[in-house]
């Protein structure tokens, strides 16, 4: 079995920033309220220019800049993960593969597991390196979310935003990704919908998502953790999936990592659903303070579905 490392980050947001003051011209809230119950300051909207495929290769295009080593033509593997593509084919991949000048054709898939389908990309690309068919895969995570937003529901639309992020992963003697512990909750299946009998717009009931978050995701993060062989305080970074401030903040907690550090850009750039984990992370490790080089990051996500997926990876 071949290991597998995570080697470059990338991410896009649109310009557009939304503050919660704008909400309040929307709908009956305020920011007050936005920010004590999701912990949401502002937000990134598209500005009618951008797609799910458009900002997949923007995402793409700086982790292929940030990798010292592999290039789009040593790419064999494409994943991009999204519940917010407006075409059934060809997929955001192969627009990937396309805008990207792939002429050697790299395998080319779209993942839809919604909030937690990053997570399942890196695992699926992880798993494909392990059994030889891929090399150097390209995963990512891009939503538009705003486009299946109801602007006239005050408790999903201060939450939804737009945005991507995105990872080279590559062939290693050392594995630096964690087994992927995944899984789904049949019965809360319904929980994060976007369906055509409710003209295929957001809808959560936000009530059973926090009840069973509050009491389930902190076993699930330990089985991450102990299925990389790994304590809890030797983790250096953890990236939930950025659904709600108020959900992080007490998981985080409940992890019981003292010295990690935790992503909470949610705050800035509200949910992106599969784009969140990886463009919070990006967007670290482009800051003044980027995790240092060997760091232990747990990755976890979860929402519609009910799915949940993570893995701990080492940072390049």
């Amino acid at each position: 079995m071949t290991g597998s490392k995570v080697v470059a980050f990338g991410h896009f947001q649109p310009e557009r920033i939304v503050p919660n003051t704008e909400l309040e011209k929307l709908v009956e809230t305020s920011d007050e309220w936005i920010t004590r119950r999701v912990g949401i300051e502002e937000r990134r909207w598209g500005t009618g220019v951008e797609t799910v495929d458009s900002m997949a290769i923007k995402a793409a295009e700086m982790a292929l800049r940030n990798s010292a080593d592999i290039k789009a033509t040593d790419i064999d593997l494409i994943v991009v993960a999204t519940c917010t593509a407006t075409d059934r084919s060809p997929n955001m991949a192969a627009r990937v593969a396309n805008a990207l000048n792939m002429e050697q054709g790299p395998a080319t898939m779209d993942l839809n597991v919604a909030c937690s389908g990053f997570a399942h990309a890196v695992g699926i690309a992880q798993g494909a390196i392990a059994a030889g068919s891929s090399k150097n895969a390209l995963v990512i995570g891009s939503e538009m979310l705003t486009d299946y937003t109801d602007f006239s529901d005050r408790t999903t639309c201060v939450l939804t935003a737009d945005g991507a992020g995105a990872f080279i992963i590559t062939a290693s003697e050392d594995n630096g990704i964690s087994p992927v512990v995944w899984g789904s909750v049949p019965s809360l299946s319904d929980a994060v919908r976007i369906e055509t009998e409710n003209d295929m717009k957001f809808a959560q009931n936000g009530q059973s998502v926090y009840r069973w978050t509050v009491t389930q995701l902190p076993k699930i993060a330990s089985q991450i953790i102990d299925r990389a062989g790994m304590k809890p305080e030797e983790l250096d970074a953890i990236v939930l999936h950025q659904a709600n401030l108020r959900i992080i903040e007490p998981l985080a907690e409940k992890i019981g990592a003292p010295n990690a550090r935790v992503a909470t850009d949610v705050v800035y750039s509200g949910n992106t659903s599969a784009a969140s984990v990886p463009l919070a992370l990006s967007k670290m490790m482009a800051s003044d303070e980027p995790l240092p080089s060997g760091s232990k990051a747990l990755l976890f996500a979860f929402g519609g579905g009910l799915a949940y997926a993570g893995q701990i990876i080492t940072i390049p």
